[in-house]
Order: structure tokens, then sequence, then C-alpha cells
């Protein structure tokens, strides 16, 4: 068995040692470095001019362009009677088919569905929905939508 003495002889021997071992490191270290201080020198420049140049890199290559995000209030009044437009409705000159057609794109039914419900083909609901933008002078199913809800020729 050991005794307090002998763990505090293996203590210092150790810490000793160590110490020693740390300081020929550092003398290892210390000569290495003056044996190559060009070299070593060198290297930290040619490293901190890298970083330097990936960081101005991407500064110059990132995007500058920012979305911004509008919120538009609509206020409809639910406490007038919806009613059609008639005299807007005659001035646009739509036909009945194309204004059935107009009535099942605001509910967002696409081409297909449409002719499924009409009994016509997508062919010829392609036909009306192109009249329709020739006669609203729309170019988008969103802006006749639009437009139609805003002359009030659809409910």
């Amino acid at each position: 068995m050991t005794s307090r003495k002998d763990i505090r002889h293996i203590l210092l021997y150790g810490v000793c040692l160590a110490v020693l071992i740390f300081t020929l490191k550092w003398l290892q270290w210390k000569v290495l470095i003056l044996d190559n201080a060009v070299d070593v020198y060198v290297g930290l420049i040619a490293v901190f001019f890298t970083v330097l140049g990936v960081w101005m890199a991407r500064q110059l290559v990132r995007t500058r362009v920012k979305t911004i995000v509008i919120e538009k209030e609509i206020i409809i009044n639910n406490t007038e009677q919806a009613t059609v437009n008639e005299t807007e409705l005659k001035k646009l000159n739509l036909s009945a088919r194309e204004y059935e057609v107009l009535q099942l794109l605001t509910k967002g039914h696409s081409n297909a569905e449409i002719a499924s419900h009409l009994y016509l083909s997508v062919s010829t609901i392609k036909t009306h929905v192109s009249n329709l933008f020739v006669k609203m002078d729309v170019k988008s199913r969103t802006q006749a939508i639009e437009k139609s809800k805003r002359l009030k020729i659809i409910h």
C-alpha cells in the first residue's frame, strides 16, 4: 500500500516531467519558428488575404433585391343588394355562353371543369375565354375577374 508521502512524491515527479516536456516543446516550436520565420509569415499573410478575398467576393455577389410585401385591405359591402349592372354588361357585348363561362371563371373553375359543367369541349371553352379576354380588354383570368367585379357584371 502506498502512503500519502509516496503519492506526493509521485505527483511532484509527474508535474516536473510535464513542465520539462512543455519547456522542450516550447523551445522546439521557437526554434522551428526562428528557422522558418519567413515561410511562417508569408503563410500567415497568404491566409489573411485569402480570407479577405473570400469576404469581399461574398459582399460583391450577394443579392441586393429585397422583397416588400404590401398588404391591401379590401372592404366588401354586403349591405348592397348583389345586382348585375346590365348597362356595363351590354357595353361588353358578351354572348350568353361567354357570360356563363365568365361566371364559372369567377368561381375558380379550370377549363376542363367548365367544359364538363357546360357539356362542351375544352377547345370551345378556350375559345370562349379568349373571346372574353378580347371583349373585356384583359390579358389574364385574374384581370377578367377583377374587371367583372369592378363593373359589377357578376355577383
